[in-house]
């Protein structure tokens, strides 16, 4: 009922950046938050930064000052702009929200991407 479709992942050198995209789509009568985890080889998943219908933001401590996170209401989409990345931050991205769908507006379910790889090597 609801599908989120990321883009705009790739191989970045450290220090470079990369923009993450997310769109919702589908039969959506309310969609909160939106959000991206990451996932490394090996370890659990992790979120990384959220963000609110109302524009309220969460970061991991690891990203803060380094990553942003912003979204348009209208377009159900969310973004991550990612700056002064490290091999750390390599990882599978995840987008992620909390929605409620058309037909059952008054029960909420929580929806994922398939995931974008996110590289960072020289």
């Amino acid at each position: 009922q609801v599908q989120l479709v990321e883009s705009g992942g790739g191989l970045v050198q450290p220090g470079g950046s990369l923009r993450l995209s997310c769109a919702a789509s589908g039969s959506i009568f309310s969609i909160n938050p939106m959000g991206w985890y990451r996932q490394a080889a090996g370890k659990q998943r992790d979120l990384v930064a959220s963000i609110t219908s109302g524009g309220s933001t969460n970061y991991a401590d690891s990203v803060k000052g380094r990553f942003t996170i912003s979204r348009d209401n209208a377009k159900n989409t969310v973004y991550l702009e990612m700056n002064s990345l490290k091999p750390e931050d390599t990882a599978v991205y995840y987008c992620y929200c909390n929605a409620a769908p058309l037909v059952r507006p008054t029960l909420r379910f929580d929806y994922w991407g398939q995931g974008t790889q996110v590289t960072v090597s020289s």
